[in-house]
């Protein structure tokens, strides 16, 4: 299952590489697609919906990213 993201913290390219590792990381996200442009938004294939504040506990093992979901 497909779902929308805001991820504010990203910047650069190096930005994108890290949260998609780190979300990656999570057993139940298959893939996380994220873009410069718009800055920060997120496409995240799961294999179960997972809410967002269990990827924003994700996203906290880097400082300084806040993940939102877009309806």
């Amino acid at each position: 299952m497909k779902q929308k993201f805001q991820i504010d913290g990203i910047s650069c390219g190096g930005c994108i590489a890290r949260v998609k590792k780190a979300l990656e990381e999570h057993p139940n996200i298959e893939k996380a697609e994220i873009f410069l442009a718009p800055k920060g938004a997120a496409i995240i294939t799961m294999k179960e919906n997972l809410s967002t504040d269990e990827l924003q506990k994700q996203l906290n093992t880097l400082e300084g990213y806040t993940i939102t979901e877009i309806n």
